[in-house]
């Protein structure tokens, strides 16, 4: 059980997200209600309305700061590949890894991303924005990395797409216990990229 926190003035928000972030990671997305966050930071209902109409609306604004800091994080990562290019000498694998680190650190907020609020995505035109704005760092990397060579020719929208799916899977299944994190298993997701999957 969490014990209550009581909020600043004036951040209560803040205040809202955190708690909910921290009911996820400890209960589970499931036992994520807008009452019992409320409960627990210590506001009554009314306050609580201000700022989020139901659960889903709570839940989507953990998932649009889940993007934010994803995007912030992955850009960070590609940024700095391209100045180290001796320490990062596979700038789209640095990506897979940076995504799967990011997600076992950030699990309230990985789960919230890719939580049901998902399937309605249109709802949130926020989370819409903060989503394809992350998933826009992995296009534009593909895309660069076709120009220079470092990436086979193709449609660097379905190769984003396979990147994407690749390390979300090896993020997941680490996540719940399936997959024992291991460096090679993205390195050979994101070798397909590269050098094309061919039989030979």
């Amino acid at each position: 059980m969490l014990a209550a926190k009581r909020y600043h003035h004036g951040n209560l928000e803040a205040a809202l997200l955190e708690s909910a972030l921290e009911t996820i990671r400890i209960e589970g997305v499931d036992a994520l209600t807008l009452r019992a966050v409320g409960a627990k930071v210590g506001v009554s209902r009314t306050a609580l309305y201000r700022h989020f109409s139901d659960k889903a609306a709570l839940m989507a604004r953990v998932a649009s700061e889940g993007f934010r800091l994803l995007r912030t994080t992955l850009q960070d990562t590609w940024n700095d590949a391209l100045k180290n290019p001796e320490a990062n000498p596979d700038p789209i694998a640095a990506l897979g890894h940076a995504y799967v680190r990011f997600a076992l650190a950030n699990q309230g907020y990985y789960r919230a991303m890719f939580g049901r609020i998902a399937a309605d995505w249109c709802s949130y035109p926020e989370l819409m924005a903060d989503g394809g704005q992350a998933f826009q760092v992995l296009l534009n990397a593909v895309v660069l990395s076709q120009a220079d060579g470092r990436v086979i020719p193709g449609d660097p929208l379905g190769m984003a797409r396979v990147l994407w799916a690749s390390v979300h899977g090896v993020a997941m299944l680490t996540m719940d216990g399936h997959l024992a994190l291991e460096d090679r298993v993205i390195e050979l997701a994101t070798r397909s990229l590269r050098e094309g999957i061919a039989i030979r």
